[in-house]
């Protein structure tokens, strides 16, 4: 093996110490402001330092690479969060950050501040230190599903100056305790939204992420050092709960101008305010479990979002928390019902059906207010109870009173003052469906009932007090359909149907007979279990057997039945023979009566059955040779041609003489010849006549 001569190991060490020489120098030169740019033939004592070869691991050089490229960095899109790069020269640049980030390479977030997390109570507070200026932009992100709540109010010793808060989810403006400015487009949908508010001079507009949402003109705003700045809240609860309360959601990047309002500082330094004090105000912008509180309902499925949940339905059920229960799918009624659905629950509108007694009470849950009454019916009793509910004095009793339908309400114990009494104004009892509607009219300063009777109303007749409502029905009452009470003898001959009290209904089951409960609070359930209708409207069987004679036919009109008769045959049963000639059946003609009918005897120029067709006098004339027939009224008359005469123009035209006379001229015709005398003529057998 060949060995290192002495003065080429002296050169190797000579060597190591120019580069650790090179490498001091260009620490120094790190340290202050490093050197950026190329060496080339670097020499000392005439021997080349750089570029040189250096093993891997040695610490001579940092940072160094051989060439010298100067190629743009922007090139390498080194700027972060869609961060825009701008060259600043040879091989350096700068980076542009978008809110909310910051940093060198935009890679560092502001970081959120969360506020009333688990709906605690929350603020931030931080003073002023500089004077902002007359134009003065105060800027955040805001995350929120709160339709209120405070976001941020600018104040001095004496005052509120400046108050941004939340009303129905749309950003609201305050400057100087009085002039007042509201966002067109709500922030409360759970993403980040950037609102800006700017002061300038006498203006001030409210900005929502970069658009307009609307300017006012102010009394010039003035900040100054020692104001104080909260967020989300005020220290007083009280305070805070008048402007919505305390704000839950997130708030990032807080400035006022260009200053910073930090809840957590960030790792780049950058201007800020002071931070006073921190109160419930957590990092980051976590959520609240919303599905904690198991909201989904009937079964639903509870899935976390922001500050919010939603719910998977099962069949049957909708809704945000699948509170509406599609009932009617899940066929509660019995068979002789119809579902309807209601917000609560379900009802069912029953086929109207024949009652006896039945009894109803309150299920002692009602609060709503009774103030109307509807029923349906259909009966030929002129007189019955429809409908009586009773509370010790307090009563209402709707009934038929020789076939008029009157309604009387009684509320109090003073029965001459409040009492109210109605009757319809035209009889009911007449087998047809009619409906009512009873209900309490407000007005100022008094209310009046009103009864609406096959949507006609009419006004019941009050007494000197106003009667109330019927809310002694909500608890302790009796109510019956069909008669005055279980007891009573005389019952109701009819059909009805669906009755509803307060907007409530009567059912015509019991609950054991549905397939499900009705799920609603607030019901009328009914008492007796012995008593159940007859589903399905029809009277007495009139028509059977069949009281109409003679081979009329019966048609059943509810308790009542009507003959329709055979022509021969009239009267209410088709008990009389018809007088076949009292409707004057023969139009030109005298009427005879048969057993079986009439027989018509025709005027002459007539015929047919009643006589009602004009004869055609012409149709069997003696008109003869091409005579026109000419009508007449019973007669006809022949039209000869020139060439033939007769009273059917049976007989040829003769020849004419010319005769002349001493007074005139004259002709003798159909053969006739001139006579001596004068103004005659001799005529042939047959004819007659002067001429």
């Amino acid at each position: 093996m060949g060995s290192c001569s002495g003065l080429d190991f002296d050169w190797a060490i000579q060597k190591y110490e120019y580069l650790n020489l090179v490498g001091v120098i260009l620490l120094e030169f790190f340290s202050q402001d490093s050197f950026l740019g190329c060496f080339r033939d670097v020499l000392v004592d005439s021997r080349l330092v750089l570029p040189g070869d250096v093993p891997k691991d040695s610490d001579v050089q940092a940072n160094i690479v051989a060439g010298c490229s100067d190629r743009d960095k922007c090139e390498d899109s080194p700027c972060q969060n869609r961060g825009r790069c701008v060259s600043q020269g040879w091989r350096r640049y700068a980076c542009e950050c978008h809110r909310p980030y910051e940093g060198d390479d935009c890679a560092e977030e502001y970081i959120t501040g969360r506020f009333g997390n688990k709906d605690l109570e929350s603020y931030a507070m931080f003073s002023l230190d500089n004077d902002p200026g007359d134009f003065v932009v105060i800027s955040m992100f805001i995350r929120t599903r709160q339709s209120s709540g405070l976001l941020l109010i600018l104040a001095n010793t004496t005052s509120q100056y400046l108050r941004l808060w939340l009303v129905e989810g749309r950003v609201k403006v305050q400057v100087n305790n009085f002039e007042t400015l509201v966002g067109r487009n709500t922030v409360n949908n759970g993403h980040f939204h950037l609102v800006a508010v700017k002061l300038e001079g006498t203006a001030a507009t409210l900005l929502l992420s970069a658009q307009t949402q609307g300017s006012m003109a102010i009394r010039r705003v003035q900040a100054h050092p020692g104001d104080l700045v909260f967020v989300g809240g005020l220290p007083d609860s009280r305070a805070s709960a008048s402007f919505g309360g305390y704000f839950k959601g997130c708030v990032q990047d807080l400035r006022i101008n260009s200053k910073h309002l930090q809840f957590y500082p960030v790792s780049t330094p950058v201007e800020s305010y002071n931070l006073e004090k921190l109160v419930g105000v957590s990092e980051g912008c976590s959520s609240d479990n919303a599905c904690a509180a198991n909201p989904c309902l009937n079964g639903g499925e509870c899935y976390s979002m922001w500050d919010d949940f939603i719910c998977s339905c099962p069949p049957n059920t909708a809704g945000q928390r699948c509170e509406e229960v599609k009932w009617c799918e899940l066929s509660p009624c019995p068979v002789t019902t119809i579902c309807q659905p209601l917000s609560q629950g379900f009802e069912y509108a029953v086929i109207p059906g024949q009652i006896s007694i039945l009894w109803y009470h309150s299920n002692k849950k009602i609060k709503s207010n009774l103030s109307s009454v509807s029923l349906s019916f259909r009966t030929r009793q002129s007189e019955a109870v429809l409908l009586h509910a009773q509370r010790d004095s307090d009563h209402i009793t709707i009934s038929l009173l020789d076939s008029h339908l009157v309604t009387e309400l009684l509320d109090g114990a003073d029965h001459d003052s409040l009492k109210v009494t109605a009757e319809s104004l035209a009889p009911l009892s007449d087998g047809e469906w009619h409906f009512v509607s009873i209900s309490k009219e407000r007005q100022f300063p008094t209310s009046r009932w009103i009864m609406d009777v096959d949507g006609h109303k009419e006004y019941i007749s009050v007494s000197k007090a106003a009667v109330g409502d019927l809310n002694f029905l909500r608890d302790g009452a009796d109510i019956f359909l069909g008669g005055l009470s279980q007891e009573c003898g005389l019952t109701f001959s009819g059909c009805l149907g669906p009755v509803e009290i307060g907007g409530l209904h009567l059912p015509f089951h019991l609950e054991t007979e549905l397939n499900l409960p009705r799920p609603q609070e607030e019901q009328f359930v009914r008492g007796n279990s012995n008593n159940s209708p007859q589903y399905g409207c029809w009277g007495a069987t009139v028509c059977a057997p069949n009281p109409c004679q003679n081979g009329g036919m019966c048609e059943d009109l509810f308790d009542q039945h009507q003959c329709t008769c055979p022509s021969e045959w009239t009267g209410s049963l088709c008990q009389d023979q018809t007088d076949t000639c009292n409707s004057h059946p023969c139009v030109n003609g005298n009427c005879t009566n048969l057993s079986e009918g009439y027989k018509c005897e025709c005027e002459p120029g007539f015929t047919g059955e009643q006589c009602e067709v004009e004869m055609d006098m012409c149709e069997n004339s003696s008109c003869n040779y091409g005579a026109t027939c000419l009508k007449s009224f019973q007669s006809y008359t022949c039209l000869c041609p020139r060439n033939m005469t007769g009273h059917f123009c049976e007989l040829p035209q003769l020849p004419a003489s010319f005769c002349a006379g001493t007074r005139w001229n004259y002709s003798c015709f159909n053969g006739g010849n001139c006579s001596e005398a004068e103004n005659t003529c001799y005529c042939l057998p047959g004819f007659t006549g002067q001429w």
